[in-house]
Parts: C-alpha cells; sequence; structure tokens
C-alpha cells in the first residue's frame, strides 16, 4: 500500500500533468481532498514502530495521540494543535496536505487569494523577490498575493491599545494574543487560570482573510507558511470563516516543482503594503519589538513602560508559563513562540533557521514605514472596513477579535 506521502506526490503530478487512477484506500484519498476534517498530523499509511515507550505519544503536550492493540496511531483533531512535535520522533506519522483540495479550488469560477506569511522572504530562492512570487501566484490561477504582515501592523496597533487601556499598575500584565497557535493553544488548554491576561485578538492570518471574504464575499484563502499549527488554527470553529486552505513552504515548493513554475523568472508584481513592525512578526522577539515601538510612536510619554519577555520554543513556553504562575516574571507584556527562532524556525522552512531570520530583518529594515500608525495603507484599510480611527480599533473590531 502507498504510504500517504507518496500517494500525494502521485496525485499531485497527476492533477498537474494529466489523470492518473484513484487509489483503493478511500479514507487516505479523504484526507488529501478534504483536509478540514482530519487533524493537522495524520497516519502515514504504515504501523507505528515506536514500541512501548512510544515516544510520538509521549512527545504530544495536548495528549492528542494514542495507539491501538494494532500499533495503529489515532489523533484526535480537537486536541492536535499542529506543533509537529511527534513529527520529530516518528517516521510514520505525515503532516496534512491541502495541496490537492486547493487545486480543485483553482478550478473554480470564485477567486482564490494567496496570504503569505511574513516568514517567506528567501523561502523560495534568494532571487524571488514578493513581486516575482506574486507574480508566479498569478500565473497558477490566483486572484492575487496578499502580505499578512499588513494585518500583522494591524493586530500590533490593536495590542498597542490594549496595553494602553489594561496595564494600570506595574502588578497588572498582557499576554500577546495574535500570532503563534500553539502559544495560544497551550494557554486556552493548559494554563486557562491565564485566559483573562489575553486580548481577544485574532492571529494576523485570520484578519486577514476575515478581510479579504468582508471585501469579496466569494472568494476562497489560502494561506501559506512555515507552520503546520496554521493547520489546526484554520480549523477551530470560531475562527473557521477565514481560511479555505493551508500550505506549508515545503507544500508549495513542491508545488511549483510539479507545475515547473520558477518564480524567480517572473516580471516584478510590486505592492508595498506592511510596515517594518508587520515583517518583524516573523522571528522570536518581533511582537512584542512591534508593539513596543508603536506604543512609543502613539503615547512616548507614558507612565508605565513596556517591558517585554518573550519565550523561544514550546520547553521555553511552557517554563515561562509556569513562573509566571508563581509570580516570578517581572515583565507586562509576554511573548510565546511555540518554534525556536519564532515562524523562521518553523517545522516547514525551506532554508536554515538563521538565514531565514537574516532575510526577515532585512526586508522589515527596507520598509517605507516604521510603524503601523505610520503605514497609510493601514488607514486606508480601516477606512474600507469601516473603522476611521486607529482608536476605533477596540470599539468597532468584531473582525478582529475571537473569544477565548
Amino acid at each position: 500500500m502507498e504510504t500517504l506521502k507518496e500517494l500525494h506526490t502521485r496525485l499531485l503530478a497527476s492533477a498537474i500533468h494529466g489523470d492518473a487512477p484513484l487509489p483503493s484506500d478511500e479514507g487516505q484519498l479523504d484526507c488529501l481532498l478534504h483536509p478540514e476534517k482530519y487533524a493537522a498530523v495524520l497516519p502515514g499509511g504504515e504501523p507505528c514502530t515506536c514500541g512501548k515507550d512510544a515516544p510520538c505519544i509521549k512527545s504530544c503536550l495536548f495528549s492528542a495521540l494514542t495507539k491501538d492493540e494494532t500499533g495503529k496511531i489515532h489523533i484526535d483533531k480537537d486536541k492536535c494543535c499542529g506543533c509537529a512535535a511527534c513529527l520529530d520522533v516518528c517516521d510514520k506519522l505525515e503532516p496534512s496536505r491541502d495541496t490537492l483540495a486547493l487545486l480543485y479550488a483553482l478550478k473554480e469560477p470564485q477567486p482564490v487569494y494567496v496570504m503569505i506569511a511574513p516568514a517567506f522572504i528567501g523561502q523560495f530562492s534568494e532571487n524571488v523577490t514578493p513581486g516575482k512570487l506574486r507574480a508566479a501566484f498569478k500565473s497558477l490561477g490566483f486572484a492575487g498575493m496578499v502580505e499578512v504582515a499588513l494585518f500583522a501592523d494591524i493586530l500590533t496597533l490593536k495590542e498597542a491599545f490594549e496595553f494602553e487601556n489594561a496595564v494600570h499598575s506595574h502588578e497588572d500584565f498582557l499576554l500577546t494574543s495574535c500570532c503563534c497557535p500553539v502559544w495560544i493553544s497551550m494557554i486556552r488548554k493548559i494554563y486557562h487560570q491565564l485566559k483573562p491576561h489575553i486580548p481577544g485578538s485574532v492571529s494576523p492570518m485570520v484578519a486577514c482573510g476575515r478581510v479579504i471574504k468582508r471585501l469579496h464575499p466569494e472568494a476562497k484563502t489560502v494561506f501559506i507558511g512555515p507552520c503546520l499549527a496554521k493547520k489546526a488554527e484554520a480549523r477551530e470553529s470560531d475562527v473557521g470563516d477565514a481560511v479555505d486552505f493551508v500550505l506549508t513552504f515545503q507544500e508549495i515548493q513542491e508545488f511549483f516543482s510539479q507545475a515547473d513554475i520558477h518564480p524567480e523568472q517572473f516580471p516584478e508584481d510590486s505592492r508595498d503594503h506592511s510596515s517594518s513592525a508587520g515583517r518583524l512578526y516573523a522571528r522570536t522577539g518581533g511582537v512584542s519589538e512591534a508593539v513596543e515601538n508603536c506604543l512609543e510612536r502613539i503615547h512616548p510619554r507614558r507612565d508605565i513602560p513596556i517591558k517585554t519577555v518573550h519565550a523561544d520554543g514550546v520547553k521555553d513556553c511552557r517554563a515561562l508559563l509556569e513562573r509566571l504562575l508563581a509570580g516570578e516574571i517581572p515583565g507586562n507584556f509576554i511573548e510565546g513562540m511555540g518554534c525556536k527562532g519564532g515562524c523562521v524556525g518553523g517545522p516547514k522552512i525551506t532554508i536554515p533557521r538563521e538565514e531565514g531570520k537574516r532575510n526577515v530583518e532585512a526586508y522589515a529594515a527596507g520598509a517605507s514605514s516604521r510603524t503601523p500608525i505610520d503605514n497609510p495603507y493601514v488607514i486606508e484599510l480601516l477606512e474600507h472596513l469601516g473603522i476611521h480611527s486607529p482608536e476605533e480599533l477596540l470599539k468597532n473590531s468584531e473582525i478582529f477579535t475571537r473569544k477565548l
């Protein structure tokens, strides 16, 4: 029997280049054509061989994996957050893949928009500029490419104002909520007593998807990034209205390869919409730095300074949250990233983490605006949504809000 990876590769090639017979295993086919029904991690088609110690099961912080008497692994979609820890220790598990389902959507008449994560710079070759990548996606039938960093700008503004409103004394603190789904899953499912300290912000990915669908109600949206956890986030019931497909950088790289697409050969289709703040979300400490710079721009002489603390990787996030509960953290703005280095260190990157970090920082340095409050595209977009000042984000922001 074909493994899930082999089946996906064969069907992807046939979908792009011609017909091929369908597999006999309807279960495997269903998870490729309807990935939204399944967890972000799937059994690969062969029995797990981890043995009695079951490191794949033990690796899961959220108890999403179980094994039956035959050795078959079962994964609870509602518990799996896509952190990919199990994939690091068990080669019989596979990441969910959305590519085939996306290809079928591209054959339909509705427009499909790409939402590209801030970590994308350099992931498809050092010569692939944002404009060339946008042109490559359009050649495949996408209606356009939107940088999610623009929506990171908007969430930065929202969290800056929330910090101003929430932190009334040196003992109060705010947990940033708008970036890493693994971090948020840890707080929602394990450290739930800390939920009152999280402003109910959606992630930039969800904000981007919701705005596209507000402006183009018939549109489909696909998020592309380095993260499996975004697949799980997109399937959560309270934000499931925003994103139809989530593909990783590695999935898109395979798609380009099978379709013989070379983005570096395309002409520029440039749109520079995000500030340096939004682009920095891709690396550890970037959210904190963005909010801190925004606060300095909005209210440079405030009485209570922002004191940022951030954790890097699941182990560090858990240690930080334990210390926070014990009252041992002096900061008042706490950021957690589930991957070492942040999104540039995600499980499905295509270049080394440090190279990705350098690329992101250089891209941020080249932005025409330093903070969201200085970004004319942020103000213009908010106007389109009926939000006439940054301060109104807290009063009229249902599109940027979720229930935690």
